[in-house]
């Protein structure tokens, strides 16, 4: 069935991003080692909870310091934390393609305030470019698989489940999203995206 609405996941979809080089510039700016700044936010969750919405930006910095006994500048730790990302230029002529068939498309995404900033000044054209809807996990109180963030995503578009296709390169969050009644499939690369789209009646052209 030709979808309605497309939302593409953002990372690793429309953008690649470097978990390690951000350790590295964030331990740089914080004068440890990049396996303290790893072992930090792993164990107490500090990414997850900034990624939820449970803690903003401050409340993250400030644990930050504590927690490694540190005082980097609230900025250029922020900065650090955020570099490390680059456009997936595969994907532009598929969101352009999108665009020309008038299929309306969003991102879905596990983000934190930060990182989208960042990327919105990055001059990422298509971040959010034409995109309808931006639904993220910080500003929606939910992560991706829970089911809270595809049912708000749906209201957000107002578009039936069966009809939003859905892209992400996580498998459990493409399942959940079928458990949501969504289509979706896991991404592997844009030309497998542009495939996946065909088959259900939407030729880009590409």
């Amino acid at each position: 069935m030709r979808p309605e609405f497309v939302f593409l996941d953002l990372g690793n979809v429309i953008v690649s991003f470097d978990r390690e080089r951000s350790f590295r510039q964030m331990a740089t700016v914080a004068g440890i080692d990049a396996a303290a700044v790893q072992q930090t936010l792993a164990t107490h969750r500090l990414s997850e909870a900034l990624e939820r919405g449970a803690v903003d930006w401050p409340q993250f910095h400030a644990e930050f310091c504590r927690l490694t006994g540190t005082a980097p500048a609230s900025e250029a730790l922020a900065h650090a934390a955020s570099d490390m990302f680059s456009l997936n230029i595969a994907m532009l002529p598929v969101i352009a393609g999108l665009e020309r068939a008038g299929v309306p498309l969003g991102i879905l995404s596990n983000t934190c305030g930060i990182h989208w900033n960042h990327l919105r000044a990055s001059r990422y054209a298509v971040v959010p470019g034409n995109c309808v809807a931006t639904v993220l996990s910080h500003e929606v109180a939910a992560l991706k698989p829970e089911p809270a963030i595809y049912a708000r995503a749906a209201e957000q578009v107002g578009v039936r489940p069966d009809r939003i296709f859905f892209c992400d390169d996580i498998p459990a969050h493409v399942e959940a999203a079928r458990a949501a009644g969504w289509d979706a499939e896991v991404f592997t690369s844009a030309s497998a995206l542009i495939d996946a789209l065909d088959r259900r009646g939407l030729n880009l052209g590409l």
